[in-house]
């Protein structure tokens, strides 16, 4: 198949390494909004339904829903999940396919302690 003009410009600006990170980010923005209104469509809500479900404003629904938008958080991100029977999972790529990852990929075993620590007074700091 031929390539466009546009597709000639794209590779162009695609050398341009901040402006394929920036190409990227919108990408996966992009992922994020579309994932969001396929759900609330499935589960046949209407932004403003979701919105009351979550308690917050129609325009916060169409703002995570915006393919430019990118402040979305972890825990706007599982709210939504939640209130759409669905499940939130991030991951973790290598940055190049040929690199294996240099943390283990077994699950790590976390221990909670309570460490304990003394205080230093105000004065013994001064």
């Amino acid at each position: 198949m031929k390539k466009t003009n546009f597709d000639i410009y794209l590779e162009e600006q695609l050398r341009d390494p901040a402006f394929a990170d920036r190409f990227k980010r919108a990408g996966e923005a992009w992922d994020v909004a579309l994932q969001i209104a396929q759900l609330r469509e499935k589960a046949g809500l209407s932004q403003k339904e979701l919105a009351k479900i979550l308690k917050t404003s129609q325009q916060q629904i169409s703002r995570l829903e915006s393919p430019g938008y990118e402040g979305h958080t972890l825990n706007t991100l599982r709210r939504v999940a939640s209130a759409l029977s669905a499940n939130v999972r991030v991951v973790f790529e290598p940055l190049s396919a040929g690199k294996p990852m240099r943390l283990s990929e077994l699950q790590a075993a976390y221990v909670v302690g309570r460490a304990v620590c003394k205080r230093t007074s105000k004065k013994k700091l001064r």
